[in-house]
């Protein structure tokens, strides 16, 4: 990539952090020689553009990680993905709807990640949602050519550019709860923190109590590692009454953010973004 120029990934996500990585990008300060650990790696956003030597990349969502596992092993490639998506677009282009809803019931079967990415890139907002069962339940973004000719290389070249960040570096992606991301953390990593927001719907994969908020606040003081949590501080309506309360020892650095979450209106409001860090 050119220098300055954010690397959008593949996947999207509400919430997702591109506008604010040069704000992390430049308040980080890290041991290049440790490892960059992630426990909600979600989009990877912010790794691909950090670009460390040595990653632990971890998710709940285990078809996030298929698809960047695949990525990195050379199985998805741009031109696998543009074969995918040109074949089924054209079908979607002709059947709508009920072609979508064809290819969400053959993902929850076989959950094959070129399928994911198709959902994730023709499903309403970009949303990322299942339902207690496990399966992907976002309705269709009502756009049967979705996937034009110019899309289809936008999204080409986002997985080329993926694959060549990740091209000669130790990087592991890895499904598995949050907890596991701290375990072997030394005082020369860094984990980086972008967890699932309390109190909205929190379907992305699994629930997200505020008892496990406030676990993940423990396991971040006990830790060796240094620590920078990503969260939203407080809009004109009302405050992040957590942040106040669990990591008011860390420094805040903040930053005005433009978060899209949800369908409603309500739900799309300027707010301030926080990154506390341990150190």
């Amino acid at each position: 990539m050119e220098d300055g120029k954010i690397l959008v990934p593949p996947i999207k996500c509400q919430g997702i952090k591109t506008k604010i990585v040069p704000f992390i990008k430049e308040k980080v300060a890290r041991d290049e020689n440790g490892i960059w650990i992630e426990p909600f790696v979600g989009t990877g956003v912010v790794v691909f553009n950090i670009a460390p030597q040595n990653a632990l990349l971890c998710d709940k969502n285990k078809y996030i990680i298929a698809l960047y596992q695949g990525i990195q092993n050379g199985a998805i490639t741009s031109q696998v993905v543009r074969e995918f998506l040109e074949y089924h677009g054209a079908i979607l282009e002709q059947q709508g709807a009920a072609y979508y809803k064809k290819i969400r019931e053959s993902f929850n079967q076989n959950g094959d990640p070129l399928y994911f990415l198709f959902l994730n890139r023709s499903d309403f907002n970009g949303m990322i949602r299942f339902n207690r069962s496990g399966e992907f339940n976002v309705p269709f973004c009502q756009k049967p050519n979705r996937f034009s000719k110019a899309y289809i290389t936008k999204i080409c070249n986002q997985v080329e550019n993926t694959a060549s960040v990740m091209r000669g570096k130790n990087w592991e992606f890895k499904c598995c709860p949050w907890q596991e991301a701290f375990e072997k953390a030394t005082e020369s990593d860094y984990i980086y923190l972008d967890p699932p927001y309390i109190g909205r719907d929190t379907s992305y994969v699994g629930e997200w109590p505020e008892s496990e908020a406030i676990q993940l606040a423990e396991y971040s003081h006990k830790t060796l590692a240094n620590v920078c949590l990503s969260m939203w501080k407080e809009n004109e309506f009302r405050r992040n009454d957590h942040l106040f309360d669990y990591w008011s020892d860390f420094t805040w650095y903040e930053q005005e953010h433009f978060y899209h979450i949800g369908a409603k209106e309500t739900n799309r409001h300027p707010m301030i973004e926080v990154l506390a860090i341990k150190r």
